[in-house]
């Protein structure tokens, strides 16, 4: 999975930003499996997983905040 664009993250419903966030989860505890175990051959991958998680949750809080 790639870099996720702010403007994909903007256009999805608050359901489908849970998701995405979910299978990030998921694909950052396995990434972090093949690191520990030496499989691991894109590292970066860990990093953008991570960022992407944060760009979700921060764009779904801000979101939250608009509708208040």
């Amino acid at each position: 999975m790639a870099e996720m664009k702010i403007a994909d993250i903007r256009a999805m419903s608050p359901d489908q930003m849970d998701d995405a966030i979910v299978n990030l989860k998921k694909e950052r505890f396995n990434l972090r499996f093949q690191r520990a175990t030496g499989q691991l051959e894109n590292t970066s991958r860990l990093r953008e997983a991570r960022r992407d998680i944060a760009r979700i949750k921060t764009i779904a809080a801000q979101q939250r905040a608009k509708t208040k």
